[in-house]
Order: C-alpha cells, then structure tokens, then sequence
C-alpha cells in the first residue's frame, strides 16, 4: 500500500529509524525553503525515560533514516534538506507521553476556563497530571489544555556539582536552545539531492 502523501511516507521510514536508535518518532514536516524542501523529523525518548535525547542517538536515527530515504522515493525528485533533532524544552506538553517524559520537572499548566496551576509533575496517569501540590489530587485530563516546562538553572533537590542530568544546571534540551554557540547541538543535517 503506498503512503498517501510525502509526510506520510517519511513516518514510515522515520519511525523504525527512530526505534533503532532507542527513540520515538515525535513529529515531521516538509515546508518549502526556495528551491529545496526542509524535511523536519523530531524525535524523542519513549515516555518512560527521563531525562534529554542523547546526541548519539539523534545521530544514529538521522543516519538510519537519510539511508531508508535514499532507497525510497517518498520525497520525490525535488532537493530537499534533512533535520533530525529533539524536541526543544520549550514544546508544549500536550500528548500523555510528553508529560511523563517532564516528571520531576516545574511546569506551568493551562486549564479549561483559563485558570492555571504550577508544580513539578510527579505522575501522569490515565487520572490526569499530578503535581507535588498540597492536595496532590490529579488535574483531570478534560481540563488540562497543556503546560509548558519553566526553565530552572538550579533545581532545589539536587546535589552540588550535579549537571546535566536533569537535576541541576541545564538539561540537554535547554542547554541545545540557550547556548547558540555549542556545536554540539542535537540536530543532524543532511542536504539531499533525490
């Protein structure tokens, strides 16, 4: 059966690309940049890990992926450039998994009606999001519009000269987005001439 378009294609060469490298696949787009196309693929953690993306991991599955689209013709005969990357610490929660991947993280959540509550995500389970507040009740599901992730340069559990492991200093995720000088980003580019 043949996919129904580009994007749908690039799901399904990307999505065992992903797994290969021990991530799932997140999101993917095509959007046209003048005579190319950007071909986006994000990837992430399952959702029980925690935790940033391993760089070696976002490589090995743009490598996995830039080889299944070379013996495929999803992406047609037009040139179009391949970004591999994780979500960035600034991505809305929206999907269960994406809550559960930020436990132990301070979030901001916005709820039906346009209220708000804060706290560290301690679960999200088929109750809803549950945070380290006093009443420790979930916020259901149906009222949970989505959270947003609130940058911490020192997390008040952590141990002293603990970085990069999410408990202390920037995450992965954050460290890739507010330091526009590392190079060490999580993005593999590849261009492509298909």
């Amino acid at each position: 059966m043949a996919a129904s378009s580009p994007v749908d294609g690039v799901r399904a060469l990307a999505a065992p690309a992903a797994a290969a490298a021990g991530l799932v696949l997140d999101n993917v787009t095509i959007t046209p940049a003048g005579r190319r196309r950007v071909l986006r693929v994000v990837v992430d953690l399952p959702e029980d890990a925690v935790g940033g993306v391993p760089m070696e991991a976002v490589a090995q599955a743009s490598q996995a992926l830039s080889e299944a689209l070379d013996g495929s013709d999803v992406m047609g005969g037009a040139p179009y450039v391949l970004e591999v990357s994780s979500p960035g610490a600034d991505r809305p929660l929206t999907e269960r998994r994406h809550w559960l991947r930020a436990r132990g993280r301070l979030v901001t959540v916005a709820l039906a009606g346009g209220r708000t509550a804060g706290g560290r995500i301690v679960d999200a389970g088929d109750d809803g999001v549950v945070l380290d507040r006093a009443d420790a009740e979930p916020l259901p599901w149906t009222e949970v519009r989505n959270g947003r992730i609130e940058l911490e340069f020192a997390r008040p559990d952590a141990e002293e000269g603990d970085l990069n492991d999410g408990s202390v200093g920037l995450d992965d995720d954050e460290a890739d987005e507010t330091d526009e000088t590392d190079e060490t980003d999580e993005t593999d580019e590849t261009e492509r001439e298909a």
